[in-house]
C-alpha cells in the first residue's frame, strides 16, 4: 500500500464519528505482518501512557524508629523526660539532661552502662563521713562531712510508661499500677497479683490467659500492655 493510499485509509476510516466501528474493516488493507506491527504498537503506547499517567512506583517502607525513653530526676540542671533514636548510655542521659549540678567523677564503668527504655534516673546527694587526719584526733575533732552525688537507676512510674506505650512488666506491676490498664479494675489486678503469687512470678505474657476472668478474647486488647523481663 502507497503511503497516499494509506493516508486516504486513515482518513475515510478514523476520522469519523463511526471510526470505532470502521476500525476493523480498516484492518483489511493491511497485511498480516503489518497488523502484527501495528498491533505491537499500539501495546507499546497503551504502556506508555499506562507508565506516565497511572502507575505510581511503590514507595519506600517508613524505616521504623523505636524511640528509647529515658527520666532523668534529681540534681541535675534539667530534670525530665528525653527521647533517644538509640539507646544512651548512662552519661549521655545525665549530659542531655544538663549534665550534674556539681561536680562529680564519673566511673568509667557505670557510665558507659546502655540504658533501656523505660529508664528512670535518679540523682541524690548522700553525706559520707571523711575519716580525720591522726593528728586531728587529738583535738577532738570528728571527721570531715562531705555530700556525694550517687545515681540510682530504676523504672519510670507506671503511668508515664503507658503514655509512651512502654509495657509493664508482669513481675514487678502493682495492684495500682495495673488499674491503670485499660480493660483491668481492681478485682482483676487482684487476681493476676495473686496468680503471679502463687506462681512465683509470670514466665511469658500468654500466661494471662490462664489468670481467672481472663480468657482468649479478653487477652487479646491486654497483651501489648505487658512484658515479662527475663
Amino acid at each position: 500500500m502507497r503511503i497516499s493510499e494509506f493516508k486516504k485509509v486513515l482518513k475515510s476510516h478514523l476520522f469519523t464519528p463511526h471510526s470505532a466501528i470502521r476500525i476493523p474493516q480498516l484492518l483489511k488493507y493491511f497485511s498480516l505482518q503489518q497488523q502484527s506491527v501495528l498491533f505491537f504498537i499500539a501495546l507499546l503506547i497503551l504502556g506508555i501512557l499506562y507508565f506516565k499517567f497511572y502507575y505510581h512506583s511503590p514507595l519506600p517502607p517508613e524505616e521504623i524508629v523505636k524511640e528509647i525513653v529515658v527520666e532523668v530526676f534529681g540534681e541535675i540542671h534539667k530534670p525530665g523526660i528525653y527521647i533517644f533514636k538509640n539507646p544512651p548510655t548512662l552519661r549521655e542521659a545525665i549530659e542531655k539532661a544538663g549534665g550534674l549540678k556539681e561536680t562529680a567523677q564519673f566511673d568509667s564503668i557505670s557510665s558507659t552502662e546502655i540504658l533501656e527504655t523505660g529508664t528512670l534516673l535518679t540523682v541524690t546527694k548522700e553525706s559520707s563521713q571523711i575519716p580525720p587526719h591522726p593528728p586531728l584526733l587529738k583535738g577532738g575533732h570528728g571527721g570531715i562531712k562531705q555530700e556525694d552525688l550517687k545515681i540510682r537507676i530504676s523504672r519510670m512510674e507506671a503511668n508515664k510508661l503507658l503514655v509512651f506505650s512502654i509495657p509493664l512488666d508482669l513481675n514487678r506491676v502493682s495492684i495500682e499500677d495495673l488499674c491503670l490498664v485499660p480493660g483491668i479494675g481492681e478485682s482483676l489486678a487482684r487476681e493476676i497479683v495473686a496468680y503471679r503469687e502463687r506462681r512465683k512470678g509470670f514466665q511469658s505474657v500468654d500466661e494471662l490467659k490462664n489468670v481467672k476472668g481472663i480468657g482468649s478474647k479478653k487477652y487479646l486488647p491486654l497483651k501489648n500492655f505487658f512484658m515479662v523481663k527475663t
